[in-house]
């Protein structure tokens, strides 16, 4: 069986900047990790290679300096790992992205699952993996919580939701995005840091991965953020003292107040 995990670096910090000519993130001189959720793909990954057998590659977009996300991935045991990087990529929104990692995946060819985390903290969309999923057109799990088996043809795994789970068996290949409930990422081993520093990473350009110049980077997202800016603070409330019998005339004297005057 042979396992692609999408990852993606962001930022440590939720103190970021933002370029006001892009509205894109500004990276540089700001502290990256793996992104929380892809931890779990990761492991999810390597837990299925433990019961399959085969390998487990690590995909990642992103600029030059992603390469450490990819060999933290190693070191955790993922078997190689691959960098999509170029100035082409940049500015990509959710669409651009899926396209992408997909157009990269059908590079790698042969493969059984794509795992992915269920969004970027970055982001918070939920979007890529789903969109990996309608450009490869290949069925979806969503928020698996739990894999109940897996075989060569067929998975079955349990989907969170708000209310419980729901029981979903797909055919292979598929795309999962899992939930933290799945597991517990495990921590690298010096062995696996030691051959994580050796690795040798793959690194595809945008022509590598024949991409259609009009679907990536910023050119190729339909979504553009128009405006970015702090919201203004809220400012204080009014606080009654007293008894309840007391401040419950006041808080209806007011409430009333303020539904007549918006209604003027």
């Amino acid at each position: 069986m042979r396992y692609v995990v999408c990852i993606k670096q962001v930022p440590e910090t939720t103190d970021v900047k933002i370029n006001p000519e892009t509205n894109t993130l500004m990276r540089d001189g700001v502290a990256a990790i793996i992104n929380p959720f892809d931890m779990y793909a990761i492991e999810e990954g390597l837990r299925l290679k433990a019961k399959t057998g085969g390998t487990v590659t690590v995909l990642s977009m992103g600029p030059p300096q992603a390469d450490a996300a990819l060999r933290e991935a190693i070191s955790m045991g993922a078997d190689d790992g691959i960098l999509l990087s170029d100035r082409a990529f940049a500015g990509s929104d959710t669409w651009a992205t899926s396209y992408t990692l997909a157009m990269a995946i059908r590079k790698i060819g042969a493969f059984d699952i794509i795992l992915c985390g269920k969004q970027a903290s970055d982001g918070d969309t939920a979007q890529v993996g789903p969109g990996i999923a309608i450009h490869l057109d290949l069925p979806q799990i969503t928020y698996v919580r739990k894999i109940e088996s897996i075989d060569e043809k067929t998975i079955v795994a349990e989907r969170l939701m708000e209310n419980g789970y729901e029981v979903i068996q797909a055919p292979l290949p598929c795309v999962l995005t899992v939930v933290k409930e799945i597991n517990e990422p495990r921590l690298p081993s010096l062995k696996g840091k030691l051959a994580a520093k050796k690795a040798v990473i793959t690194t595809w350009k945008a022509a590598d991965l024949q991409c259609d110049p009009k679907c990536i980077g910023l050119e190729g997202s339909p979504t553009k953020v128009v405006k970015i800016f702090t919201p203004p603070a809220r400012q204080g409330g009014e606080m009654l003292k007293g008894e309840p019998s007391e401040i419950v005339p006041q808080l209806i004297a007011k409430l009333k107040d303020a539904i007549l005057g918006a209604a003027n």
